[in-house]
């Protein structure tokens, strides 16, 4: 075990397995259906509209994605939007939290290695039953020593869970393809932050790499292979 970090945190949603994509099929259903009533761009932008305004309100994950859409269809049609296409939407939404789960490259022997020598803790935000599911279908579960499913991830947040499941975050470092969620507000908290891009993102995660002193406890790898190595870079 390295002599600083002794805590690895995962998050799971596009960094161990697929998870945005479908959120982007489906919403190119939604443009889809509502075509007649509004062009591609105003229809996204809307959408991105209702799901910013809603997270306070349903939180990370597919049920509020659902809501933000039909929401969004009854804003764009001014209320004449067809009870089919509801109906339509909402069978979307279902056919997400049935998806199979699609592990990413290396995610399972990137967990199992670092489990060998650290404290490894899934750590993920949305809708708690979905995320169970998910964990419970990618094989992984039994790898972690503690999972936590949370509503969103802040500094305070990772100083928690950390003094809970580590050795502070001093102590630890997280590992996901969200700047704004999985690397910023762990090094705000005094850990290391390791950043792994995923090709889609959704536009509420976007953000800029740490600059200044909180960039010497920053990472980036282009997947989940170089995991091991930079572990024992930083140790």
């Amino acid at each position: 075990m390295t002599q600083n970090i002794t805590t690895i945190g995962f998050d799971a949603d596009d960094t161990l397995w697929h998870n945005e994509r479908f959120f982007r099929m489906t919403e190119g259903r939604f443009v889809e259906l509502l075509s007649d009533y509004a062009e591609r761009d105003h229809l996204e932008t809307t959408l991105l509209d209702a799901e910013r305004r809603n997270l306070g309100r349903y939180g990370y994950g597919i049920k509020g994605f659902v809501l933000s859409m039909i929401e969004t269809a009854i804003e764009v049609t001014e209320e004449r939007v067809p009870a089919s296409v509801i109906r339509q939407l909402i069978d979307a939404g279902q056919e997400m939290l049935r998806h199979p789960i699609d592990l990413l490259p290396h995610a399972r022997e990137a967990v199992e290695a670092a489990a060998e020598t650290h404290r490894v803790l899934l750590i993920t935000k949305g809708d708690l039953l979905d995320q169970e599911r998910k964990l419970a279908q990618s094989g992984l579960g039994d790898l972690f020593h503690a999972i936590e499913i949370v509503s969103d991830k802040t500094p305070p947040v990772y100083t928690q869970i950390f003094a809970r499941h580590g050795d502070g975050a001093g102590r630890a470092l997280m590992v996901g393809n969200s700047l704004k969620s999985d690397v910023l507000p762990v090094i705000a908290a005094g850990g290391w932050g390791v950043y792994v891009p995923h090709g889609d993102t959704w536009a509420l995660e976007h953000a800029e790499p740490p600059v200044a002193a909180d960039a010497a406890r920053f990472r980036e790898l282009p997947d989940l292979s170089g995991l091991g190595a930079l572990m024992a870079r930083i140790g």
